[in-house]
């Protein structure tokens, strides 16, 4: 019965392109596209190589004769066997090393020379000088040092781009969240469609264990819907008629109808998968930084080698030694390191954030959180869940707490007025089974009144006792009065013209609010509380949160004012919003963080989205800020030092007193260095940024 009321105040495999029509932003890239600087190539291709070369530089060792005369090894020689090293590892330059010459060009044909020019270069060098000793230049050949340098360099290379499309791989795997086809319900029937033809006001049926095709709004049915790999949260939500369900979530139990709201690129998992992408190619500080410190350390390295070429050239050293020292400083210089310093770091970081229920719309609000020393949340919305819930139950002697709440939900059953659904959900949620009610009437302006087992309930405000002539004592009185000074509304049970008690009525507190709020001030992060509410109710949700200091009574215009005047007071603050109103605050704030139930217009303001509406998830973005940050200055200070190291020692700096860095070794240190700062970077996959 309905009434006015109330006296109350899709399937793919990972390496093809996403099929879906509708969906920009996917995150689209051809399998043949990788890291920087190795274009056209993917991991597959440096790993054929790399296997192939080994098996080839393998005979190149076997038949060089330094590496005979340092082993003690000597090989079956057979008529040719010379010429063994050069055969092979001419191979090797053209095959392994083609794809570091292909980079190297693509570097100086866009005038941006970078690490593959200096390995191609390096590799240029030792095949020229070693070719022209074979064909009778004085000299040493440098085919073995050519052979494991390409080798070497096809392994760094190989794990390098494993590791950063392993950290854009996510990205794919969500557009497999997408079935490629629907149940589209007809009538009484139901017709097999493309995912691309749903519209706006389809009914779409969802049978157990499949996909949801599109965003909506389920109709018929109760079901547990798994959507961990959008909000990251690991138990299934319970969906009924009028819940939403978001694309590409999974039904695990019964059958769900839903009416289609969104398709294509305007759902949830799009909009999630635009700003992966678009977070994942964004530039951050410390980028600018590495790729600056990248420059010149290419610049420093050509000038090393040059200055190495001519100081060795004064002195009576082999044109070999010569040529070695220059190709071993232009090979071990490489800045490999320091240019995946950060894109792997930001790959991974933002995949990691995207699990975990955070989408990071700006690179620089995410590195910006690990500074913030205050945090401001909207009330509304966002520390409460923005509907009202019974937030006190006062029961006369003769009733428990249970039993008063069962009969006002009874009475209220038929009701669709916002203080019965408040009713109703908190019976609901305490499991309270609801006996059958009659008669059921509602009281303009006072209440409700339903009939049970020969007993009239009546539920409703102050007025309804002024209907009932009823006279509250003195007890209920202070009750109310308890009530009103913290800012809930009163509604009235009453049986046999008698009050069986008073339940209390407000905008309900999220529970996650609560650990929020202790998770913040327990890493000396100050939080403060803004509403447009009353002094009242404000500092009732404080004192029940322990925030200390909130805003009431604030009006949306003033709110960015109110953050500009934190700032002046030397605070580094991140806003936390869901509202239109709240817009200009959270654009204004060092970091805007808006609840990813908000309008879309918040959503827009921020530079950071909580798709879970968990205030909580805060806390884990200051952890994933602090530990990305950490990481990224772990990597820059490796691979940068590495370079200020190797360079004097590639040159041969030490050699007046016995060392020299074999060119091999030097391939080899400069490979680890990579590797080492790709490591590294996955370290994050292990962080548990969900800690207090």
């Amino acid at each position: 019965m309905k009434e006015t009321h109330h006296g109350h105040e899709g399937k793919a495999e990972s390496e093809e392109r996403p099929r879906h029509a509708g969906h920009p932003g996917h995150g689209e890239q051809d399998e043949e596209t990788g890291h920087e600087g190795h274009t056209a190539h993917s991991p597959e291709v440096f790993r054929k190589r790399f296997w192939n070369s080994l098996f080839l530089t393998i005979p190149v060792l076997m038949y060089s004769h330094h590496i005979q005369m340092w082993l003690g090894f000597f090989p079956p020689s057979f008529p040719g066997a010379a010429y063994v090293p050069s055969a092979l590892g001419t191979v090797i330059f053209f095959y392994g090393g083609s794809v570091f010459l292909q980079g190297g060009w693509d570097e100086i044909r866009s005038r941006q020379p970078g690490m593959m020019t200096l390995i191609s270069l390096a590799i240029t060098v030792a095949f020229t000088y070693s070719l022209m000793v074979t064909f009778g230049l004085a000299g040493e050949e440098l085919y073995w040092e050519l052979a494991t340098l390409v080798t070497i360099m096809l392994l760094g290379h190989w794990v390098e781009m494993n590791a950063v499309q392993g950290a854009q791989g996510a990205l794919k795997e969500m557009a497999k969240l997408l079935p490629d086809t629907a149940l589209l319900i007809k009538g009484r029937r139901e017709e097999e469609v493309a995912v691309s033809d749903l519209k706006p006001g389809d009914w779409v049926l969802i049978r157990p264990g499949a996909q949801i095709p599109a965003d909506g709004k389920v109709m018929e049915g109760e079901s547990d819907v798994d959507e961990s790999l959008l909000t990251g949260e690991s138990k299934p939500s319970k969906k009924a008629a009028g819940d939403p369900v978001i694309a590409g979530s999974v039904n695990q139990g019964g059958s769900l109808r839903i009416e289609v709201d969104k398709t294509g690129g305007e759902t949830v998992l799009s909009g999630i998968m635009r700003l992966v992408e678009q977070a994942q190619s964004s530039r951050s500080r410390a980028q600018l930084l590495a790729d600056r410190a990248a420059f010149w350390l290419v610049i420093i390295s050509l000038s090393a080698a040059g200055i190495t070429a001519f100081a060795w050239g004064m002195t009576p050293a082999a044109g070999a030694f010569v040529m070695e020292r220059v190709v071993t400083v232009l090979v071990a210089a490489c800045p490999h390191a320091l240019g995946l310093a950060i894109p792997l770091v930001i790959a991974i970081s933002t995949m990691l954030s995207a699990t975990n229920g955070l989408l990071v719309k700006d690179r620089l609000a995410l590195e910006e959180a690990r500074n913030v020393d205050c945090v401001v949340f909207d009330k509304t919305g966002t520390l409460t869940t923005g509907e009202q819930g019974v937030v006190g139950i006062f029961p006369a002697e003769a009733y428990g707490e249970h039993r008063l709440l069962q009969l006002a939900a009874a009475a209220e059953a038929d009701s669709e007025h916002m203080i019965a659904r408040a009713i109703l959900n908190s019976a609901s949620q305490r499991g309270i089974s609801l006996p059958e009610t009659s008669r059921f009437q509602t009281l303009p302006g006072r209440g409700v009144r339903a009939r049970l087992d020969e007993q009239d309930i009546y539920v409703g405000g102050p007025n309804l006792l002024d209907l009932l002539e009823i006279e509250a004592g003195a007890g209920w009185k202070a009750t109310l009065k308890e009530i009103s000074r913290s800012g809930h509304s009163a509604v009235f049970v009453v049986t046999d013209n008698e009050i069986a008690g008073v339940l209390a009525i407000a905008d309900v507190v999220r529970e996650e609010s609560r650990k929020a709020v202790m998770a913040l001030q327990r890493r000396g992060i100050e939080v403060f509380m803004l509403t447009g509410d009353s002094h009242t109710v404000a500092q009732q949700v404080s004192e029940e949160l322990g925030i200390e200091r909130f805003f009431a009574g604030v009006l949306p215009e003033n709110k960015a004012s109110t953050i500009e005047r934190l700032q002046r007071e030397g605070y580094r603050v991140a806003m936390v919003g869901d509202g239109i109103n709240d817009a200009p605050a959270l654009a204004l704030a060092d970091v805007g963080i808006a609840i990813g139930a908000g309008t879309d217009v918040a959503v827009e303001s921020a530079g950071i989205i909580l798709i879970k509406n968990d205030p909580g998830d805060i806390v884990k973005l200051i952890n994933l800020s602090a530990a990305t940050y950490r990481k990224m200055i772990q990597n820059l200070v490796w691979a940068a030092g590495y370079n200020v190291a190797i360079i004097p020692l590639a040159a041969g700096v030490l050699a007046p007193i016995g060392f020299i860095l074999p060119m091999a070794v030097g391939a080899m240190v400069m490979s680890a260095s990579t590797i080492i700062v790709a490591l590294n970077a996955q370290l994050l996959r292990r962080l548990d940024i969900a800690r207090p």
